[in-house]
């Protein structure tokens, strides 16, 4: 099976890049799966793809409106068995139009005939739009909450659409009569490694793209709290600026110059993130809405660290139904979070347990076996495709017969 993946890919820092790394590792090492092609979006001008592997091909670009179209010439050209696209809403955009267009993609790629599945983390339903970084006037919400069904129903023109969540499948189902959708959980991007030991010096990490619902202003001034009780304790802000908030972090830094013990890491290298959570004693999680499934929560657990988060949204969901635990806070009160934070860095076998907690929940399903799902949802339209294939080929001689 010839697999064409659409997805943002490393080294380049578009959402749902890691996700995408990841996605097309556990594809790899499918057996069924003869062929992967990567098609991912390109570099700025000031970067460069020579360090990707054959397999990737750089065809599509952030905010260009012309994306669908490249996309559907490139899948002209390489003819694959079936196409999975790894996406978002604003995975070809930060501007309302580009993004749009480029979620035309999906039904491009069904309608000349590649069986498609598209996999969607967030839907409109449950979206902040404000906190999200596509907020503005009343009036100008209400046509992108349009916009989103609207373009929800084209997405669901895509042979199959996948969720993460089980609420996703359900709303779905619910609000657009949709039958041709699946539940395909987040999984743990690889196989857990056993518990490696908490550091010696207590050490709180939030990882992600900052700026929108992931906010740090709060965990910083939760951090100056921590310090008046223990001089050890450091922060690590573990990522870089949001597409939708250029400068965040920099102002950030700005303003709170005079709080010692803080690490702003930058983008972090897809090799570089198992020591960023290594080295953690517990992971923040400074979040105001959300808008999908928690990679950094799989990834917690992944390495049995715990977890500080509010108790809202799909944070709420994953607690409830894959079996994570974390400490909660009040979001937007920042003597809260310092609580729930002090719970964890001030008792370290209580850390531990938590850690392991989430590493059992990590444990018990991985990417490896989430994209078994897939091969088998693909091998299923390749067999329907086949079928219809092979009727319109016994009905063209019995057509033929009626003309004579």
């Amino acid at each position: 099976m010839h697999i064409a993946l659409v997805t943002a890919y490393p080294p380049s820092r578009g959402s749902l890049n890691e996700y995408g790394f990841h996605l097309a590792a556990a594809f790899r090492r499918k057996r069924e799966v003869d062929r992967l092609s990567i098609l991912a979006d390109e570099f700025p001008e000031s970067e460069n793809a020579e360090s990707d592997p054959f397999y990737v091909r750089r065809v599509w670009r952030f905010n260009d409106p012309g994306n669908a179209t490249r996309l559907l010439t490139e899948l002209r050209r390489l003819k694959p068995d079936v196409v999975l696209f790894n996406l978002q809403f604003a995975s070809f955009g930060d501007r309302r139009v580009p993004a749009a267009l480029g979620l035309l993609a999906p039904i491009l790629a069904s309608r000349a005939g590649f069986p498609t599945i598209t996999l969607l983390h967030n839907i409109f339903e449950t979206v902040d739009l404000d906190k999200a970084g596509f907020g503005g006037n009343p009036m100008l919400n209400a046509v992108t909450r349009l916009a989103g069904r609207v373009f929800t129903r084209v997405l669901l023109g895509s042979d199959l659409v996948a969720f993460t969540l089980p609420r996703y499948v359900e709303i779905i189902r619910r609000d657009y009569g949709a039958r041709n959708v699946f539940l395909a959980p987040h999984g743990s991007f690889e196989t857990p490694e056993p518990p490696t030991p908490l550091p010696s010096d207590p050490v709180v990490m939030a990882f992600g793209k900052f700026g929108t619902y992931k906010r740090v202003e709060e965990l910083v001034e939760a951090h100056r709290v921590l310090l008046t009780r223990d001089p050890r304790v450091h922060l690590v802000i573990a990522g870089s600026d949001s597409p939708n908030a250029a400068g965040y972090l920099q102002s950030v830094r700005e303003r709170y110059a005079d709080v010692p013990n803080i690490t702003y890491t930058g983008y972090v290298a897809e090799e570089d993130v198992p020591r960023i959570f290594r080295d953690s004693t517990v992971v923040a999680f400074p979040y105001n809405s959300t808008t999908g499934s928690s990679g950094v929560l799989h990834q917690a657990g992944q390495f049995a660290r715990a977890a500080v988060m509010p108790n809202i949204g799909d944070l709420r969901d994953l607690i409830e139904e894959e079996g994570y635990r974390a400490e909660f806070f009040e979001t937007g009160d920042a003597a809260s979070l310092a609580e729930a934070l002090w719970r964890v860095v001030s008792d370290s076998e209580h850390a531990r347990e938590l850690g392991l907690a989430n590493h059992r929940a990590a444990s018990g399903l991985t990417l490896d076996e989430v994209t078994d799902w897939y091969v088998l949802h693909f091998q299923r339209l390749l067999a329907q495709q086949a079928a219809r294939r092979d009727e319109r080929a016994a009905a063209s001689p019995r057509q033929a017969d009626r003309r004579r």
